[in-house]
């Protein structure tokens, strides 16, 4: 993130040189510059500081793929198009096994390791003195090489596209509402200090930045629903739900419910998230990564992300929203800006 920061830092500059003003300021579609966030962190927990590059190259490809399903997830097609071979469906199919060649050769350079003292107990530096253990070593023992491609192939566009879309809404949000960019700010540099990164210290005392993510989450979870199947006869609020029922929990709907949000459920107050105001709250009022057995696995990794890249934005940049911004979140798999996020960063 510091990276991606001192780039922008730069153009803003030149932008300043050329316009011979002091400052400078620079627009940037946030919807796709702040994809660079989460893959560059899930290639680096999944692979490791020593297998990075590999990583990088699935990561490429896995995320072409991933935009050719969310662009077949908003057409029709005729029955049986995707096993014809068409251009694109060749290009899918290409993808597919490049992608299931480099996680199998990665896999099986583990497998080879596994008796040299190092292979699954490789151990990489990270900030802050602490060890870390790339998360495919974790995997390697207790899983099959099929168990594991499916799996790397799940979260790399789960946590990629979820995070971007939590940290592009955050950025929307507090470029609408300067009064709470500030208040966030504040905090950042009173707990933070201008120039050094967010460490796990650093994190719970972020406070304010901590409700105003809840309350992005709140608004624009990245997933509006989610499925649950019943496993045995069950009663619901009075309704006999049989076993194998298929059941959508509508979790857009149901943040922003009335009932339990109050009258102003559809405006961006991230108070409502304050300690005193949490008592008395269904505990299922608020599920941005679901609940109960089946919460998402990587819910505390993706808040840690985020609070850490809004945290370092936050000590380098002011922003607002670009007069190009047109304000239309659309579904399409997860919640995105239908005409993209145009913010507006200057340099403090």
């Amino acid at each position: 993130m510091r990276r991606m920061m001192d780039e922008l830092a730069v153009v803003a500059a030149s932008a300043a040189d050329d316009s011979g003003g002091g400052g400078g300021e620079v627009e940037v579609d946030v919807a796709e510059w702040l994809q660079r966030v989460p893959q560059e962190v899930i290639t680096f927990a999944t692979f490791g500081r020593r297998n990075y590059e590999d990583g990088e190259v699935v990561f490429k490809l896995q995320d072409e793929l991933a935009g050719l399903a969310a662009d077949a997830h908003s057409k029709v097609f005729i029955p049986g198009y995707r096993f014809l071979p068409l251009r694109r469906n060749l290009r899918v199919w290409h993808l597919v096994r490049e992608i299931r060649k480099g996680l199998a050769a990665f896999i099986d350079s583990l497998q080879q390791t596994k008796g040299d003292g190092h292979g699954r107990r490789r151990e990489d530096q990270v900030s802050g003195g602490t060890m870390m253990r790339d998360f495919m070593s974790f995997m390697t023992p207790a899983m099959t090489p099929e168990e594991i491609i499916e799996e790397c192939k799940n979260f790399f566009f789960a946590g990629k596209e979820t995070l971007s879309s939590l940290l592009t809404w955050t950025t929307v949000a507090l470029a609408m509402h300067p009064e709470w960019q500030d208040r966030a700010r504040q905090e950042v540099l009173a707990v933070v200090g201008p120039h050094d990164i967010p460490t796990k210290d650093h994190l719970p005392k972020l406070k304010t930045l901590a409700m105003i993510v809840n309350e992005t989450l709140r608004l624009y979870p990245p997933a509006v629903a989610t499925i649950r199947v019943a496993k045995r006869d069950v009663e619901l609020g009075g309704c006999a739900v049989p076993a194998g029922t298929e059941l959508l929990i509508p979790i857009l709907a149901v943040h922003h419910d009335e009932e339990h949000w109050g009258a102003d459920a559809n405006e961006f107050n991230p108070a409502r998230f304050g300690d005193e105001r949490r008592a008395g709250r269904h505990q299922m009022a608020f599920m941005p990564f679901a609940g109960g057995e089946r919460v998402c696995i990587g819910q505390n990794l993706a808040l840690m992300e985020a609070k850490v890249a809004l945290a370092v934005m936050l000590q380098r940049f002011s922003f607002r929203l670009s007069p190009s911004y047109v304000h239309a979140p659309q579904v399409l798999m997860i919640l995105q800006p239908q005409h993209g996020a145009p913010v507006i960063f200057r340099p403090l």
